[in-house]
């Protein structure tokens, strides 16, 4: 069970990592023909990531709170992954590999179970 939360945390990290070097290098490359563009999509890079590196502390930490906003960030990223179908890059299946991890590992039932016991003041707990 431990196991399985950390590798969920493991990968939402580094998918947050990954997005916060995404909006660097949007950042790096703005030009000011789209300079709004640019600063919008590297602040949404920004946040998202923040959100999932939050998410993956929750985890760690065993907050059932956290539980949510990983599966909700997979849900995303499936559909981005069913956008760049049949790009001709590997972007599409490593997405979809990581969201069926992290969605897998955290709403495996021994998991479920753990952070309802972890977490038993959390009102949102059944």
């Amino acid at each position: 069970m431990r196991l399985a939360v950390t590798v969920a945390a493991l990968v939402l990290a580094l998918e947050g990592v990954a997005l916060l070097a995404f909006a660097v290098l949007d950042v790096a490359s703005v030009t000011s023909g789209r300079l709004a563009l640019g600063i919008g999509t590297a602040l949404f890079f920004v946040v998202y990531a923040g959100g999932q590196l939050a998410a993956a502390w929750g985890l760690v930490r065993m907050r059932s709170w956290a539980r949510g906003p990983a599966v909700f960030t997979q849900l995303v990223q499936l559909g981005l992954a069913w956008n760049l179908r049949g790009t001709g890059t590997p972007v599409a299946p490593a997405l979809v590999v990581a969201a069926l991890v992290v969605v897998g590992c955290v709403l495996a039932p021994p998991v479920l179970r753990a952070f309802e016991a972890a977490d038993p003041a959390d009102p949102h707990t059944v």
